[in-house]
Order: structure tokens, then sequence, then C-alpha cells
């Protein structure tokens, strides 16, 4: 889960299936020490080049919030776990490298999938999601592909900011410490899927959030067009999209 005050989740449909089981896949990996050691290895490199916080914070919301957009949607149990697995693993293949890091982290997870007793089919599917979650042309392949695109692209949050330096012109450190609040909020009854952010305008413009995240919107107004939803868009109050 996330840190501290960072709001992961706000929903408005509650989906009343029974859940029990449904972390079973994700606690065997969550759990496994190459795992744990590949999400480290990968916030290593990260840290190396100056990028914001990729590690077991990150991974452990993306994992939480895919899974919950699928359950407020309505959608089965074993797409639900798959997206939560998805989510945890979606960015080990940064320890390879950070350009195409999507395809890389989809042939690393394929022997720990198989090692730890996922089926062909629940792997195939957990793969497509890993090696497409930058995919900018072309639509997701699965809703858990979709839910690990929106969940990825909402994590937007001062937390992910190592160690925050104003006088050093960094226009990522800057717009992610001026998000103060992150709330993804799904409403299943209405379909309709909105990042609502606060964003401290003394230390970052809207300007500069979009100067470096359109581009990641898109991809999340896309995934959500895929599972059925409209993607809305809120800053500071203002709905932007």
């Amino acid at each position: 889960m996330g840190s501290p005050g960072v709001h992961i989740l706000e929903t408005k449909q509650k989906n009343d299936g029974n859940s029990d089981g449904v972390n079973r896949l994700y606690e065997r990996l969550y759990n496994d020490s190459e795992v744990r050691e590949y999400i480290e290895l990968a916030d290593v490199a990260m840290a190396a080049i100056g990028y914001t916080e990729h590690g077991m914070r990150h991974v452990s919301v993306v994992a939480e919030n895919a899974a919950r957009v699928l359950t407020e949607l309505g959608h089965p149990e074993e797409e639900i776990e798959l997206a939560r697995v998805a989510g945890l693993l979606h960015d080990i293949g940064n320890i390879v490298a950070r350009e195409g890091h999507e395809q890389c982290g989809a042939l690393l997870a394929y022997p720990l999938l198989r090692r730890l007793g996922f089926s062909p089919r629940e792997t195939g599917i957990v793969l497509g999601a890993i090696g497409n979650h930058e995919e900018e042309r072309y639509p997701s392949l699965s809703a858990v592909g979709a839910a690990l695109t929106i969940a990825d692209k909402a994590d937007v949050h001062r937390s992910r900011v190592r160690d925050y330096h104003p006088e050093i012109e960094d226009i990522h450190d800057d717009v992610n410490y001026a998000c103060v609040e992150s709330k993804l909020i799904i409403e299943g009854a209405r379909s309709v899927i909105t990042l609502d952010l606060t964003i401290d305008a003394e230390i970052a413009t809207v300007m500069e959030y979009f100067q470096i995240f359109t581009s990641r919107m898109m991809m999340a107004r896309d995934a959500a067009n895929y599972l059925g939803c409209e993607f809305h868009l809120v800053i500071n109050g203002t709905e932007l999209a």
C-alpha cells in the first residue's frame, strides 16, 4: 500500500462478490525472495538515472489500484487477481533497461510465474499486460492490461520523489512533489473513472503537469475506454478532461 496520507482509491460502487482467495497467487509472488529482489534492483536502477520511486511502494499501489478497478467494475475474481499480479511485476524490466522495460519485464516475469504455479493462460494474460503497459499506439490487450495501465499512470504523488530539492530544476520531481493528494475514483454504475489530483501551484503549475503527463493521460483514457468507461481528469477541483 502507499505511504501514510496517500489516498490510493476512492470508490462509489461496491462489489458484493466473494473475495475469499483473491490474493492467493499475489501473496505467493509478493513474499517470494526473487521477486522482491528484482523489484528492489529495478528501483536502484531508476535511482541511478534520476527517476522517481519505482520500488515496493509504487508497485504495491499499482497492484492494489489495478485490482480495485476491476473489482468496482464487476469483473471476475480471476481477472482481479491477475491485475494485482501484473501490477506487482510490471516494472521489474527496469533492471535491464529503461527503454523497453515493459518487454524486458514480461520476459523476466515468465519463469517467475511458471515456477510459482501459474497456468499457461494466467501467465499469458499477465505477460501481455506487463509487455504493453507503456504502449501508446495500440489498445489494451485485455481487461487486466487496461486496469494496469490506468493504475500505473494514476500514481502521481509527492511520496514518489526521493529527495526533493526545489533549487534544482527537475520538472518530474516538481510535478510529483506538487501533487499533495491523488484519488482514483471508480464509479461502476456510471462507467466513469476519474483521476482527481490536488496540486500545489506554488511548486508546479497545471501546464507543467500536462507538459510531462499528457501522453500518460491519453493512455489511461484509452484503457478506460477499453473497459467501457469514460476517463475524467480533475485538478484542483476543475475537470480538465
